[in-house]
């Protein structure tokens, strides 16, 4: 029997599977049966947008934080949005949104060192950037950032040591969702 959990799953499961078109109706049979699930409206909101539907998944990332405000990767994904259509204040405030409920997120952080290093803002990017690899050492494109950032800032030496460990991933790519220059 379907439950939205079960539909809740599955449709996680086409997003992954880069079949979001597939996912959306399951989302949105889950949330016939649970209208008020701030989740159900986040994972929808992740398929509108891998599709391309910026105006509905605002919508639903926008109902799933009225439902649940401490929902820090609703925040997130507004301000994902907000950056790719250039609305970069909308983008920044969301971002410090998804920060005010979650300090701990390392995508979060890199994102808002991204829309920063975008404006020219090349002290406040590092310094998103550096929070980012503190708490994810190994984070790739925070590294990569990090060294782009030093070189716009003249800190050759930094920017030097940052590609010493780029360097060092070797063949590592980056599994990261979010913005990357």
């Amino acid at each position: 029997m379907e439950n939205a959990a079960y539909l809740n799953h599955s449709g996680i499961a086409l997003t992954e599977a880069n079949r979001p078109n597939d996912a959306i109706p399951l989302f949105q049979k889950a949330l016939a049966m649970e209208p008020g699930n701030p989740l159900l409206w986040l994972n929808l909101g992740i398929a509108q947008q891998r599709v391309g539907n910026y105006d509905e998944a605002l919508d639903s990332f926008g109902r799933a934080v009225f439902i649940d405000d401490s929902l820090a990767e609703a925040w997130f994904s507004l301000g994902l949005i907000y950056y790719d259509l250039e609305q970069f204040d909308e983008a920044e405030n969301c971002y410090y949104s998804a920060l005010n409920r979650d300090d701990y997120a390392p995508k979060t952080w890199n994102n808002l060192g991204v829309l920063y290093f975008s404006m020219g803002n090349f002290e406040d990017a590092r310094h998103c950037f550096e929070e980012a690899i503190s708490i994810t050492p190994l984070y790739y494109d925070a590294v990569y950032n990090l060294r782009d950032a030093c070189r716009e800032l003249g800190d050759y030496r930094a920017a030097a040591e940052f590609e010493r460990v780029l360097g060092s991933f070797g063949r590592f790519q980056a599994n990261s969702r979010g913005n990357s220059r």
